[in-house]
């Protein structure tokens, strides 16, 4: 690898992006760019300095062992550029973490932050679960995210806030023969002695597993025995094609081949998802942040809880210490 005199930061960044997704197109989601786009940054990068820094299959994408040498010192680079520009009154991006490139809520509350502050940059990042990007907000990699707060260990909940933004209706993914798909909404009673894939075994989503718990807690359902982790969305339909479990999520869940999406119903379960933050955070975008999860929850009624709507006990305590 030779270096040349000069490295855009930007085409770091690209590489940066796409050795942590190893996968191009969630990249390119990550950085809101074409794929196209994604990709010439990163053959113009491996040109500069004389060396292949993935290796490409049809199949996956892989750190060759020049890539490998270089993530810690591109990331090394572009927090100093961050400091650099915060130090000068030039405001680092805010980075703000989705969960996943559909997740409604958060997506939603980013589009509209945006548009309340158009002069800051504000940038999606994915990583599946609250839990997982947890341990980033608190080492300072990331600046917020979305999900269930009391869901969290407490040890993690300690160095961070939170603020309620929706209480999203739960739901259930089934196939499409499944005996309970001819259902408009499925009673959780009916689940009795179905096993059901609420993500145990993923370290990124064990918020949502004990959700999972403590929702059929006493009316035998079990939860699935962890599966292969699935990145991406074809891979796991995949999997579920071929366990062929019921899925637990919520009601804006997208659209995979050969299922339905049905309410759980009697009683309505909800996903309590905050906006999360670490504590002391300072960020020009961040109020506007803040201000687009308000507005978004007022206007949607997000915040609306159905007369038999069922959050679990430890959520309740969180819900009210916010109010």
């Amino acid at each position: 690898m030779s270096a040349p005199r000069h490295l855009d930061p930007r085409l770091l960044r690209a590489f940066v992006t796409v050795a942590e997704e190893l996968h191009f197109t969630r990249a390119a989601a990550r950085l809101y760019v074409a794929q196209q786009a994604l990709s010439r940054d990163v053959r113009r990068l491996e040109r500069e300095l004389g060396a292949e820094l993935f290796v490409r299959s049809t199949r996956q994408v892989a750190l060759s062992a020049d890539g490998e040498r270089l993530l810690p010192y591109a990331r090394r680079v572009l927090r100093a550029q961050d400091e650099l520009l915060t130090a000068f009154g030039e405001a680092r991006p805010l980075l703000v973490d989705l969960n996943f490139p559909d997740q409604d809520t958060a997506r939603r509350v980013l589009h509209r932050a945006r548009e309340l502050a158009p002069g800051h940059e504000l940038m999606a990042r994915y990583e599946s679960g609250l839990t997982g990007a947890a341990a980033e907000l608190l080492a300072g990699r990331l600046d917020a995210s979305f999900g269930r707060f009391a869901g969290l260990d407490a040890s993690l909940r300690a160095g961070l806030e939170h603020q309620l933004v929706r209480y999203e209706p739960m739901a259930l993914v089934l196939p499409e023969d499944h005996r309970l798909a001819s259902l408009e909404a499925v009673p959780l009673a009916a689940l009795a002695g179905e096993t059901v894939y609420a993500g145990a075994g993923n370290p990124r989503t064990a918020e949502w597993t004990d959700l999972a718990r403590r929702l059929f807690d006493g009316h035998d359902i079990e939860i699935a025995s962890p599966v292969p982790l699935a990145v991406g969305d074809e891979e796991f339909g995949r999997i579920m094609a071929k366990l062929r479990y019921p899925i637990l999520a919520v009601v804006s869940f997208p659209a995979m081949p050969e299922t339905v999406l049905r309410r759980l119903v009697e009683p309505v379960p909800l996903s309590p998802v905050s906006l999360v933050w670490r504590k002391g955070l300072m960020h020009p975008g961040f109020d506007a942040l803040r201000r687009a999860a308000r507005e978004l929850s007022a206007e949607e009624g997000w915040l609306r809880r159905p007369a038999k709507g069922w959050i679990p006990a430890t959520d309740e305590t969180h819900v009210r210490s916010i109010y």
